[in-house]
């Protein structure tokens, strides 16, 4: 669907978002159409100024849809600022409707290569951010008697490839903390996971590792747009609340 073909949505469907490393690629993307469509976004990340940038960029599609977004540094790793990023959108909106976990790092390397501190950083991002985001929300999420959990996976959940072990790990981690979350929830908290494949972005650009550099440029031959991710995120959202989305996947043609 064409950005100029979503249509606004009726006021009781529009619903209070937070939306973290929504700097760029996917994040950003999500954040953008989920403002086109109506909804309040909180954006989340570090780099505030490319927040500050999509705030500019979405504000006529927030004056035409009635929604909004509302950009917050945030570093996912610490727990205070999820708990604190979680207040803002209580004390503005008054509630928290969904949570779309999508901060994440990728800076892939072989194992024998001993990154250390890579290791680390996508363990506190990939799942720490995440279970931080979690425990941030779902008391708001039991209380009020519903909510949506998106996490943004990856198809590394799935399949372990050379310079992938811990980021692939990471990624699985979520893949299963996503899936226990929505087993152990009540049924009125839907539980989503996406699991996308090769997607333009920036995360190639963090491996400093030159052979996994070298061979991500090879396997990031074909991509798809962060946008296409961004619909799957929107197509969940949109369903009847006694639908649960539990799993998408999704990636180039190409990509197999």
């Amino acid at each position: 669907m064409s950005t100029n073909q979503i249509e606004e949505p009726a006021r009781d469907d529009r619903k209070v978002v937070l939306v973290t490393g929504a700097s760029s690629g996917i994040g950003a993307a999500i954040a953008a159409r989920l403002v086109r469509e109506g909804h309040h976004v909180l954006a989340g990340a570090r780099r505030t100024d490319r927040l500050q940038a999509l705030t500019e960029c979405t504000a006529d599609a927030a004056s035409h849809s009635g929604g909004s977004l509302h950009p917050v540094r945030l570093d996912v790793t610490n727990r205070s600022a999820v708990e604190a990023f979680v207040q803002m959108a209580l004390d503005r909106f008054g509630r928290v409707d969904v949570l779309v976990n999508n901060a994440g790092v990728m800076p892939l390397s072989r194992l024998d290569s001993v990154l250390v501190e890579e290791w680390d950083r996508m363990i506190d991002v990939n799942v720490r951010g995440l279970l931080h985001g979690i425990a941030a929300v779902l008391p708001h999420f039991t209380s009020a008697g519903s909510g949506h959990f998106v996490t943004i996976a990856s198809i590394g959940a799935h399949q372990v490839v050379p310079t992938s072990a811990v980021y692939s790990g990471s990624k699985y981690a979520a893949w299963a903390i996503t899936e226990g979350l929505r087993q152990e929830s009540d049924p009125s908290i839907r539980v989503t996971t996406i699991s996308p494949g090769v997607v333009s972005s920036e995360l190639a650009a963090t491996i400093t590792d030159s052979g996994a550099a070298q061979a991500m440029r090879t396997y990031r031959a074909h991509a798809i747009e962060p946008d296409a991710v961004a619909e799957a995120v929107s197509y969940a959202l949109a369903q009847p609340a006694d639908v649960d989305v539990n799993e998408i996947v999704l990636r180039p043609a190409r990509q197999r």
